[in-house]
């Protein structure tokens, strides 16, 4: 029989994979117990200190070293129960798996009681218990988390990612119980704090800016027995990946593919490819509809009518979409005119000079006479044909013809003029700063890359919580968006940099380089194509973006007589 020390350290590795999982635990505890405010403090990533303080119901004096048993604060008394869960957590193991891998301290005193009570844990080991002064509700103090588990405290990642999943959490939870006061100290700092007047559109505001919280779309759709309510993304407003799917069902915060997949199909032919909504949406269900006891961390559920859930949550999205942007309504037609569909505006086109490498003039104002420019061998020099879908350029060359995509060949254009320009790089003073409002995770990110981008030739200051301004930018950049380039920098690509991953630098400048570049849809003047095209044939690789994927597409001589029959397979 394996020792019970051993025995607790074991589960505690199912309940607590992280920092953000201690948190997750105590937010949970603290909300079962009826808060109305939850403090969370860190240090140190949350590996050196995680301190969660309520002002729910209290923990009697009695049954204090009992909370720290496993099992013994479970909410179940029969196997029926676990069809019926109503609250957060409902299997009594966390404290005792948080107590077994650090130095833990519960302090807690319920409204009756006139003093509190505080008890210690020392890897499972606990000290006595002690009387001691505290406010009405409960405390527990976290430090040196994993200090007796050298192996796990090795595979946790760097301190940037643990304070996000930790800002990230606890945004989630003060999204879903917007009743509640949260507040979150990172080392010191206040990263985010909610009035609890239960509103969430206040709350999208703290986490993102005004701007975006207003831009989100409102979710109403209850229904008799599943109801889908929250907040989503207009479809001009995405993000590179699916981090911002957040889903909590009857109040917990939960992962499933299927409500990620409900929510994303609903934008169907809204979204540019690769591109993701966001997403903030609480389905309520009865309980017996939902099994949450599917998972050590309750982050995975399973639902008896799986379908059913997915189909009301698509919906639920796609209505709130169409009733945002309804359909437009053609017109009658004269008689006699002809119909034809009205393009979509094109978006503006940035100026020659700074984007698309116009002529430069010698000192005394007159032409330089042309050189050719240096290509690698392999890349013919390129005729323009015209441009395709408002995406692709056709060019011909000797040995075909080419596609070019032009938002790929415009990031490979602009990363190695950045790149090039690296050790000269000249700044930009902007007329009126910039002031960004970024989310609490964004900003930790921010910070982290700070030096990095005033070697960039940006000059950003801190201003205020979570606010940053913008007073330069590189001159290469001069013409794009200030707010668009860094929010490019927070913004995660990891899907797409393989070809950049050790490269902080790079990975930056080709972040940057992919948002500000022409977009697919956009019209370019001939001139404007002609000057691309002459700009990625002087690349160093003229082939690939900086993310790896192709600019262009050949199709040679003997292809084409091939498909056109003039030349039989050899």
């Amino acid at each position: 029989m394996l020792p019970q020390a051993l025995a607790s350290q074991i589960a505690a590795g199912e309940v607590v994979e992280r920092p953000a999982s201690v948190v997750k635990e105590l937010i949970e505890n603290a909300l079962d117990a009826g808060a109305s405010r939850i403090q969370v403090r860190i240090e140190g990533a949350g590996q050196r200190l995680i301190e969660v303080s309520d002002d729910g119901l209290g923990i009697p004096v009695a049954e204090l070293p009992l909370a720290l048993e496993r099992h013994a604060t479970s909410k179940l008394s029969t196997p029926e129960d676990l069809e019926h869960i109503h609250t957060l957590g409902f299997r009594g193991e966390a404290l005792a798996a948080i107590a077994s891998v650090s130095r833990f301290t519960l302090t807690s005193r319920p409204a009756e009681s006139e003093a509190a009570a505080r008890i210690q844990v020392d890897a499972g080991k606990r000290a006595g218990l002690d009387q001691v002064g505290a406010p009405v509700g409960t405390l527990a103090h976290v430090e040196d988390l994993f200090f007796n588990l050298p192996a796990r405290r090795k595979f946790l990642k760097g301190d940037v990612t643990e304070r996000r999943h930790i800002s990230q959490l606890v945004a989630r939870y003060a999204l879903a119980y917007p009743q509640v006061a949260f507040e979150l100290q990172l080392d010191g700092k206040h990263s985010l704090q909610t009035s609890g007047n239960g509103d969430r559109r206040e709350i999208l505001a703290a986490l993102y800016d005004a701007g975006m919280a207003r831009r989100m779309i409102p979710v109403e759709a209850p229904d008799a027995e599943i109801g889908v309510t929250g907040f989503i993304s207009p479809p001009e407003l995405t993000r590179a990946n699916r981090a911002e799917l957040t889903f909590f069902v009857n109040g917990r915060w939960v992962q499933d593919s299927a409500l990620a997949a409900a929510a994303v199909q609903a934008y169907h032919g809204m979204l540019m490819v690769g591109r993701y909504p966001m997403v903030v949406l609480f389905v309520d269900m009865p309980s017996e509809m939902v099994d949450v006891n599917v998972h050590p961390t309750k982050a995975e559920v399973r639902f008896a009518q799986r379908d059913r859930v997915f189909t009301s949550v698509q919906r639920a999205v796609r209505r709130a979409l169409l009733a945002h942007a309804p359909v437009p309504q053609l017109e009658p037609l004269q008689p006699g005119l002809a119909w034809r569909p009205m393009p979509a505006p094109p978006e503006p086109m940035p100026e020659p000079e700074s984007e698309l490498a116009a002529p430069v003039e010698a000192e005394d104002g007159e032409q330089p006479e042309a050189s050719p420019q240096p290509r690698l061998p392999g890349v013919p020099l390129l005729r323009l044909v015209g441009q395709v879908g408002a995406a692709y350029l056709v060019a011909e060359a000797p040995d075909g013809l080419y596609l070019v995509d032009q938002h790929a060949a415009h990031e490979r254009v602009l990363f190695e003029r950045f790149r090039s320009q690296r050790q000269q790089l000249g700044s930009q003073i902007l007329l009126e700063p910039v002031t960004v409002q970024l989310p609490a995770a964004q900003a930790e990110l921010l910070e982290s890359q700070l030096d990095t981008l005033r070697e960039l030739a940006f000059d950003i200051e801190a201003f205020g919580p979570q606010a940053y301004k913008i007073r330069a930018i590189p001159a290469v950049l001069l013409g794009s968006d200030p707010e668009t380039a860094l929010r490019a920098v927070v913004e995660d690509f990891e899907e797409d940099e393989q070809p950049l991953e050790k490269q902080l630098e790079a990975r930056l400048i080709a972040r940057i380089c992919k948002r500000i570049a022409v977009k697919a849809g956009q019209t370019l003047s001939p001139e404007a194509q002609r000057a691309l095209l002459r700009d990625l044939e002087a690349c160093e690789a003229p082939r690939t973006c900086p993310h790896g994927r192709p600019t262009m597409i050949h199709l040679s001589i003997d292809l084409l007589e091939k498909q056109f029959g003039r030349r039989g397979a050899r």
